[in-house]
């Protein structure tokens, strides 16, 4: 099989990622603009509580990342992700029929689901680079990142105008037209080339541990490597949610309007893809360490935007800083952790990743609330500070370190 042959697909898969990025990826958009909302509107009597259906969103991204890649390894790439779609839609109907029903433990249900389906999504990011060159990989990562500049358009525009369409019942519309969109997505991921058995050896050819499991996962976790990009990406998604979650609800108590929150997420969303224009040549040309700690100080500067006012555009901003902080330092994460890992050990190092990734996520949501409930939306942006600080330390012991040789480069050398 020519190399070129391989070459192609990695780059006809990476396209078909990018626009099922773009439409599938729309759906935490759709679901966190909204979820702290509806769950406000539901349980009007415990306000503390509103931020519980995002944070079951979390939830369920966590606890499904795990057999989310052993359900990959077991069926292939291509029909793991149209299950996700399928798990989504079912949980954006359950949405509809919460809002219908007024079933606050229905919507938490609905979004657990939502949340699965994202963890499948964020498969997309590690499927482009299952084939390709080493120069193509970070590349690829960005190309699926890039379909989010997409997203950040068709989530809160679909949710705008559809939020109301089932008038007197808010958020029913945009739950429903958000089933619709997974239905599409799915359609455009029948397009997706899973790699064939042959291709599979190739890209293992020059493995000395092709055959197996690899290393244990406790030598893999050990690795300074694989605890500092696992560190970066928590505190960069962790800290992203945490805020973003909240965002929604604190805007309208400032005195703002449901539109303008909603839009405060749709410049979040557009932030959090746009700089995935530039992200991998980034990457490519000043190495991963540098991006993260650039995406770490735009988590900084967004963290003093927050604690500088309460007018929009402290609050846009805020969201502006907070989208393209998290790009950098996870998209530079997620680069770091390839070197953690052969490629015959990528799916159980990346189920394990994000579960460890998506709980702190989880956490992060459901601790929003209580946050904003007792100290306001300054509060939130306080506690990011020391996770940051904690981070920059973590990435700062390794860059001091120095890395050896990654692992892949040690094992195709016979080392």
């Amino acid at each position: 099989m020519p190399e070129t042959v391989i070459e192609k697909k990695a780059r006809h898969n990476a396209r078909v990622l990018a626009v099922a990025q773009a439409i599938n990826g729309s759906s935490p958009g759709i679901a966190v603009s909204l979820g702290a909302l509806a769950g406000a509107w539901l349980m009007a009597d415990h306000p503390e509580l509103s931020t519980l259906p995002v944070a079951g969103f979390s939830v369920g991204a966590a606890l499904f990342a795990l057999p989310v890649a052993l359900i990959m390894r077991k069926v292939g790439r291509k029909y793991g992700f149209i299950l996700g779609c399928l798990v989504g839609i079912c949980g954006a109907l359950l949405a509809v029929g919460a809002i219908n029903w007024h079933g606050f433990a229905l919507l938490c249900l609905a979004y657990f689901l939502i949340g699965g389906a994202n963890a499948f999504v964020q498969q997309y990011r590690f499927a482009a680079t299952d084939a390709g060159s080493d120069a193509f990989k970070s590349k690829a990562i960005s190309w699926v990142m890039m379909g989010g500049v997409a997203s950040a358009f068709i989530g809160p525009q679909l949710v705008i105008h559809t939020k109301d369409a089932f008038a007197p019942l808010p958020f029913a519309g945009a739950y429903l037209a958000q089933a619709g969109l997974l239905l599409t997505g799915l359609l455009v991921l029948t397009q997706y080339h899973s790699l064939s058995t042959q291709e599979r050896k190739r890209g293992l050819a020059n493995t000395k541990d092709a055959q197996g499991s690899g290393r244990s996962l406790g030598v893999i976790i050990r690795q300074p490597v694989f605890i500092v990009a696992l560190i970066c990406a928590i505190a960069s998604f962790s800290m992203m949610t945490f805020m973003m979650t909240g965002a929604p609800l604190a805007m309208t108590r400032a005195g703002h309007t449901q539109h303008q929150a909603v839009s405060g997420i749709q410049w979040h969303i557009l932030a959090m893809y746009a700089p995935s224009f530039f992200t991998g040549k980034l990457i490519v040309r000043f190495g991963k360490l540098p991006v993260i700690a650039a995406g770490l100080f735009l988590l900084f500067l967004c963290a003093l935007m927050a604690l500088s006012g309460w007018a929009l555009w402290n609050f846009w901003g805020a969201l502006i800083l907070l989208g393209a902080g998290w790009n950098m330092g996870f998209i530079g994460a997620t680069a770091l952790l390839d070197e953690a890992y052969t490629p015959v050990e990528k799916n159980k190092v990346q189920g394990l990743h994000d579960l460890v990734l998506f709980s702190s996520v989880a956490v992060a949501a459901l601790v929003s609330g209580v946050v904003l409930q007792k100290w306001g939306w300054h509060g939130i942006a306080s506690i990011m500070i020391p996770v940051l600080s904690i981070a920059t330390l973590a990435l700062t012991y390794l860059a001091r370190r120095g890395r050896p040789t990654s692992t892949k480069q040690k094992v195709s050398e016979g080392l």
